[in-house]
C-alpha cells in the first residue's frame, strides 16, 4: 500500500479517522512517525507551516483519530455516542486552534501539532453536529473503512473515491465476469 495520505472523504475530520486503513484487515496505519503526522496536516491544507512533532503528539493524533472514527460510526449508525470517545474529542477541540494570519501574500497558518489537532477535533465537532449527518456512507468496498460525505444525486455514490476504490472493485467484477463467462461468448 502506498504511503500517500488521501483526502476523498469531504470533510477533514473524516479524512484524518481514515489514516488507519483497512480497519477490519490489515489495518494499515498512516501514522507510523511523526513526520508522516506532519505530511498530513500540511497535505490536507490544515496548516502552512508546522513546528515539528514528536512520538507524544502522534500518540495523541491517534487517540483523538479512534475517537473521531468511533463517534462517526456511532452517528452513522443511529447509535449513542461512546463515552469515552465523545470525551476525547470534546478534550481536545477545547485546546488552542489554528490561527490563520493575513500576510502581504495572503492568508498563512502556522502551527502546533497540538494547535492542528484541536482544529481537526473541532471540525470533528462541527460535522458530527451538523446537517451533513445523513449523507455520512461507508465505502462500498469491503476491504476499506473510509466513511465518506455522499453528495451525489440521488446518494448513490458507493465508494469512497473511484481511484482508490471504485476502480478496484468495477476491475474485480470485470473479471470475474470474463472468467465465468461461457467459451466462445464476447463479453
Amino acid at each position: 500500500m502506498n504511503l500517500d495520505h488521501v483526502f476523498v472523504c469531504g470533510h477533514p475530520a473524516l479524512d484524518f479517522a481514515a489514516t488507519l486503513r483497512a480497519r477490519r484487515s490489515t489495518r494499515f496505519e498512516m501514522f507510523v512517525t511523526p513526520e508522516r503526522l506532519t505530511a498530513w496536516y500540511l497535505e490536507s491544507g490544515l496548516v502552512d507551516t508546522i513546528t515539528p512533532g514528536d512520538d507524544s503528539d502522534v500518540r495523541a493524533a491517534t487517540a483523538v483519530r479512534e475517537a473521531v472514527y468511533r463517534l462517526v460510526t456511532d452517528r452513522r449508525l443511529g447509535q449513542e455516542f461512546d463515552a469515552e470517545a465523545l470525551a476525547t474529542v470534546n478534550a481536545a477541540a477545547r485546546e488552542t486552534p489554528v490561527t490563520p494570519q493575513l500576510t502581504p501574500a495572503g492568508r498563512h497558518t502556522e502551527a502546533t501539532p497540538a494547535q492542528a489537532l484541536a482544529t481537526v477535533a473541532r471540525q470533528a465537532v462541527e460535522l458530527l453536529s451538523g446537517p451533513d449527518v445523513p449523507l455520512l456512507k461507508e465505502c462500498g468496498n469491503p476491504e476499506c473503512t473510509r466513511v465518506y460525505i455522499d453528495r451525489s444525486r440521488g446518494m448513490r455514490r458507493q465508494w469512497c473515491g473511484m481511484e482508490s476504490c471504485g476502480n478496484k472493485i468495477k476491475a474485480a467484477a470485470y473479471r470475474a465476469r470474463k472468467k465465468t463467462a461461457p467459451a466462445g461468448a464476447r463479453g
